[in-house]
């Protein structure tokens, strides 16, 4: 077998139909050069500090902004998609201020471990392949762990496009795609770009609780939730306690309100599924979590990364904001915290509830 544009057509086809039996939603292929906008934005976000304390993002620019930054002999690159769409309303657990909210990606199992492990079955695929067809070809995977500049990737690669929430959108599967790469010697014959745009929806950047979208297509990550929940480790600003509501982990609020998820069906991926115990998770439990509860109750999620003590912190800011005089004990105990962010965001919750008892919010008219 010779690689002729015919037959490299057609290993495309058996990688694409092995990558959906795998259970891949979405499938694409663009050459590894994504040219040098991605690289410019990425430059500009970091000049003008919305990258924050993530200071890996500045140290590995040029492998974030060009696929041969991170691997030089790549020709192609393989981009794969995996649904997490949520059943039901994504915002729901939003109105019980006596429960936490956390992403809808982190209720479950990790899914770098889910996706990598996929990556490498086809990736093993498509080596045996091209070596039936007496092809030589290497192959490396990549979840976002890596510097790869992933999004502009799948955009290239047909899967979706940026949206102004700058997260991929997709026509079939909305906001709500994880995905994956397969960076490879073989120059593969790209997939064609589907167009796709926000046109004049802004509802992703109306929605943001801490107005974290200076403008369209960009974020600052210093006001953003998700950031300040998870990569921030210092005390959380105060001017962000109260919009943070009940977040404890994450924020999917610019990704819920996209129109296009519509169109999205619940995920199949049953690691993805959300545990009953963390879709509404009771505030008054979560504070109680010693290290190796904490441990324990997050093993094998991506929440266990972060550790007790900013997770604690992150769940006395919510207690804070519940509005419940009944949490006021439990965050009291927390004062004498043996860690001090945590001990600082006890402080807060036990003022910010009695500042709340004391002053109540207005009753709606007509009630």
């Amino acid at each position: 077998m010779s690689s002729s544009p015919t037959l490299m057509h057609r290993l495309v086809e058996r990688l694409e139909t092995k990558a959906r039996e795998l259970g891949f939603y979405a499938f694409g292929i663009c050459a590894a050069d994504i040219g040098e906008e991605t690289g410019d934005r990425l430059r500009d976000m970091i000049a003008q500090g919305h990258h924050s304390t993530m200071t890996w993002m500045a140290e590995r620019v040029e492998s974030r902004a060009h696929p041969n930054g991170l691997w030089p002999e790549a020709r192609s690159v393989i981009s794969l998609g995996l649904s997490y769409a949520p059943e039901g309303d994504p915002l729901a657990t939003l109105a019980d201020k006596a429960c936490g909210n956390i992403s809808i990606y982190a209720r479950n199992r990790d899914y770098h471990d889910i996706i990598k492990g996929m990556l490498k079955h086809l990736a093993q695929y498509l080596v045996a392949e091209t070596r039936r067809a007496q092809l030589e070809a290497e192959v490396k995977v990549f979840v976002d762990t890596a510097p790869v500049p992933e999004k502009p990737l799948a955009e290239q690669a047909g899967l979706g496009w940026q949206g102004k929430h700058t997260n991929l959108v997709s026509r079939d599967h909305g906001s709500w795609l994880l995905l994956g790469e397969i960076y490879t010697t073989l120059e593969l014959p790209p997939t064609p770009h589907r167009a796709g745009q926000c046109g004049s929806c802004s509802r992703c950047l109306e929605v943001c609780p801490t107005s974290a979208f200076p403008s369209p297509y960009r974020l600052d990550a210093r006001r953003c939730i998700s950031y300040l929940t998870i990569e921030h480790a210092g005390p959380i600003p105060h001017e962000f306690r109260e919009a943070m509501g009940n977040h404890i982990y994450g924020c999917d609020d610019c990704l819920s309100a996209c129109p296009w998820n519509r169109f999205a069906e619940e995920s199949r991926v049953m690691k993805l599924k959300a545990r009953e115990d963390l879709i509404a998770p009771r505030l008054s439990e979560l504070a109680a979590l010693d290290d190796a509860g904490f441990r324990t109750l997050f093993s094998g999620s991506p929440i266990k990364r972060i550790g007790r003590n900013r997770f604690v912190r992150n769940v006395l800011i919510a207690i804070g904001n519940s509005g419940d005089e009944g949490m006021g004990p439990i965050a009291e105990r927390l004062r004498d915290d043996a860690d001090p962010v945590v001990a600082e965001a006890a402080d807060w919750a036990v003022k910010r509830l009695a500042q709340t008892v004391s002053s109540p919010m207005p009753a709606r008219p007509g009630l």
